[in-house]
């Protein structure tokens, strides 16, 4: 498994980070109604670098575990009535800032998988 860490670096994790968070944001927007509830969502470059700093000192396993155990709860724009502080508008434009992203890093995994497999080739 270090191998495969070492030859495909970050991008893997990066993946698992954007899908986490798209899991979070999705949440988010099927409780847009619901009273009380806290919109929840994660800092994708402080993750990040967290999953730098544990690749750099060998705790892979530990650097898999995407952006679950940085879950924060977001500060509305403005407050609800109800409680929740859900807001729609900014939500969707998360879900598809965050989709855009893990389209980019989905290509970056793929361009460095198919250099490694023109060097196995020998090209």
């Amino acid at each position: 498994m270090e191998i495969f860490d070492k030859a495909l670096g970050v991008h893997p994790y990066s993946l698992q980070v954007r899908l986490d968070r798209a899991e979070i944001i999705t949440s988010n927007l099927a409780n847009v109604d619901t009273p009380g509830y806290l919109a929840r969502d994660i800092d994708y470059q402080n993750v990040m670098q967290s999953v730098s700093a544990k690749l750099e000192s060998s705790f892979h396993s530990d650097a898999m575990s995407g952006g679950r155990d940085q879950v924060k709860y977001r500060v509305p724009y403005q407050s609800s009535p109800d409680g929740n502080t859900v807001d729609l508008n900014v939500e969707q434009a998360k879900f598809a800032s965050n989709s855009m992203d893990f389209q980019t890093a989905i290509t970056f995994l793929n361009m460095k998988i198919e250099g490694l497999h023109k060097a196995i080739r020998g090209e």
